[in-house]
């Protein structure tokens, strides 16, 4: 799986999980480059405090574009650390 945003490959693994139509990477498989911390956080009733990454790509930014979970509730400990991806980031096989 690959995630595009901006014509780039920001992201890249085959070992994505998919959570809620989501597809979570691995923490290992995302272009740090591209990723810059926000201070968004938001809270999932199952999963937990979600952190957020601005992506830059070619001057462009995209606000809490990519989420996390750092510290997941135990019923999410499968995606704890992996990164998902929304407003506009294409995911393609």
């Amino acid at each position: 799986m690959k995630a595009i945003w901006n014509g780039q490959v920001i992201a890249e693994s085959d070992d994505t999980i998919n959570i809620e139509g989501n597809q979570y990477f691995p923490a290992d498989s995302i272009k740090e480059e591209y990723f810059k911390s926000s201070e968004t956080q938001t809270v999932c009733h199952w999963k937990g405090t979600a952190s957020y990454y601005n992506l830059e790509v070619e001057g462009k930014v995209n606000s809490d574009a990519a989420w996390y979970y750092p510290d997941t509730k135990d019923a999410a400990k499968v995606i704890e650390g992996r990164v998902a991806f929304w407003k506009g980031v294409t995911i393609e096989e």
